[in-house]
Order: C-alpha cells, then sequence, then structure tokens
C-alpha cells in the first residue's frame, strides 16, 4: 500500500484470488466458492463470523451462487481467508477461468428430471477445479437444470445441461380416447390426437416428462431419461441463446466427454475465434482431445 491507498499492483493479485475492491474505497468483497450454492450449517455460521471479524458484517449471494462478504480491507484479506479455511471453505471465483458451476434444485425439486447437485458436483470437480490453471480466453460458465423449464437459463451459458425425460410411446396401446389425458397434460402442445391415434410431434416435445404415466391405457408408460446440451449461449453486453447438440445424451459420461471438448476448444482458441468449437455436430464429439 502506498499512503494508505491500495495500489493497482496489489489489487490485481487479490483479484486472483477472488477479492473485488468495493467502489471507492480500499475495502474488498470476498468471493467464497460453493459447489451448486450449497453449504453447511457449520460453514454458514463460520462465514457469518468473519464477515463480522475481518470485514463490514455483510453477507450476499452472487449470480453464480458464490457467497460474497464485503467491506475485507486489504491487510485483512489473508486473515479472512486463513478463517474460513477452518471450515474448508476457499475463495475465488474470478479472472478468464471456468468459473463455478451453477445449478437448480433438480434434486429435490418436483418436476427435476435428473440428480442436479450430484452432476452439478462432479463437473464442478471435472472442469472447474480440474481446469483451475488453465487460463482461457474469457470466463468460461457451465450451468445444469434439472428439466426444460430453464429455471437458471443453461442455455445462456457457455455450455448448459437441461435434464431429459424422453417418453416412450406405445402405439398400440393408445385406445383413441376422445378426451387424451397426455394431450391435456401436455405443456406444450406437442400431444395432439389425429385419426384416433396420439401422435407426439418431436419437433415441438421439449421432454419435460409430464405426460409420463397419464394414460389410463399405459400408451406412455415410463420415459427415457438424458441430458440435452447447450453450447454458446452467453449474457451481458451483448446475449446469445446457446445451440443444442444433434442428440440427446442418454449416457452421463458421454455427456460429460461432450462438455469436456467444448472446454478443452475454449482453452486453446484464440480471442478471436468462435466459441463453438467445430464440427458443430453431436455425433463427432470425442473425449481424445486429439479430436479436438
Amino acid at each position: 500500500m502506498v499512503n494508505g491507498s491500495v495500489t493497482p499492483e496489489e489489487e490485481k493479485s487479490v483479484k486472483a484470488l477472488g477479492f473485488l475492491r468495493n467502489k471507492g474505497t480500499n475495502n474488498f468483497s470476498g468471493r467464497i466458492i460453493t459447489v451448486n450454492g450449497k453449504i453447511s450449517a457449520d460453514q454458514m455460521i463460520c462465514l457469518s463470523e468473519a464477515a463480522k471479524l475481518h470485514g463490514n458484517g455483510v453477507v450476499m449471494m452472487t449470480t453464480r451462487l458464490t457467497i460474497e462478504c464485503q467491506g475485507i480491507p486489504f491487510d485483512k484479506i489473508e486473515d479472512f481467508r486463513a478463517y474460513i479455511a477452518k471450515a474448508g471453505l476457499t475463495t475465488g471465483g474470478t479472472g478468464s477461468k471456468v468459473r463455478p458451476v451453477v445449478s437448480c434444485k433438480g434434486t429435490t425439486c418436483q418436476y427435476g428430471l435428473i440428480d442436479t447437485f450430484e452432476l452439478s458436483e462432479e463437473i464442478h470437480e471435472r472442469f472447474y477445479n480440474g481446469y483451475r490453471s488453465v487460463k482461457l480466453p474469457h470466463k468460461f460458465k457451465i450451468a445444469v437444470g434439472g428439466c426444460p423449464n430453464n429455471c437458471v437459463k443453461p442455455d445462456l451459458n457457455d455450455v448448459g445441461i437441461i435434464g431429459q425425460l424422453i417418453p416412450n410411446f406405445d402405439e398400440d396401446s393408445c385406445s383413441g380416447c376422445k378426451k387424451c389425458a397426455v394431450e391435456k397434460f401436455c405443456p406444450v402442445g406437442a400431444a395432439k390426437m389425429k385419426d384416433n391415434l396420439l401422435e407426439i410431434d418431436e419437433e415441438k416435445c421439449n421432454n419435460c416428462g409430464r405426460c409420463i404415466g397419464v394414460c389410463n391405457f399405459d400408451a406412455i408408460a415410463d420415459g427415457t431419461l438424458g441430458y440435452k446440451i447447450y453450447i454458446g449461449g452467453r449474457w451481458g453486453k451483448s446475449t446469445a441463446v446457446g445451440r443444442p447438440l444433434s442428440k440427446i445424451f442418454t449416457d452421463k459420461e458421454e455427456a460429460l466427454a461432450a462438455i469436456e471438448r467444448q472446454s478443452f476448444y475454449s482453452a486453446n482458441r484464440e480471442r478471436r475465434e468462435s466459441a463453438l468449437p467445430p464440427p458443430f455436430h453431436a455425433s463427432v464429439l470425442s473425449t481424445s482431445k486429439k479430436s479436438c
């Protein structure tokens, strides 16, 4: 510090650790990493104590489900980090790197089709921690949604995963009911009776699973779980909806390999290159980095 003021070099050095300067002050907000927004009650207590001891007592959530403690003086940053480390907490989540993974509460939500907590924790370990030392051309965001309700906007991230439940329609079991329960329950109008037979428009169907089990004759008794992956989304000064890969993945490892291919491409592309890896087709996705 020079004459009691934090220098630009000092500010840059702590920004890499997850500390962002509070406007017009020499104080900082410390960004604490969570895994999909979850922390324990004991960790919450520790954060509250740290915020009081070393900050201004204010704790807030970020848009990516990390936590920030405000008003930490520059010379208290290491004390703050040491205090929260007792509860297994770390700071970070800034810079041109893979950012902390965002997840909805699909594991406990009545509409959740996949275990979003488990999947996002696996992605956090594999990509946030696994790529922690990798400098990217730009920050890289991943989001996991449990169903097509899109609560965490997965398709506005560099990579977004949306849980799917693909209906297994048995035409032979369809009785051609005049009042079709499947047609009634379909929220997107993809299921329609035509010539006394149920038809499902695959272009309209978003695989939300709401039709599963509602037919009295078991025409759609079950479905196949899957993962729909969007790439190339962004929000900010300019926004873009990500584009879906050309298949729905029914194998989790294959879906994770698709994410890794996009992450590896982003790590090795030039800043001026497109965020979408060529060729843009799910059938060519591979776990081999040589294929990138």
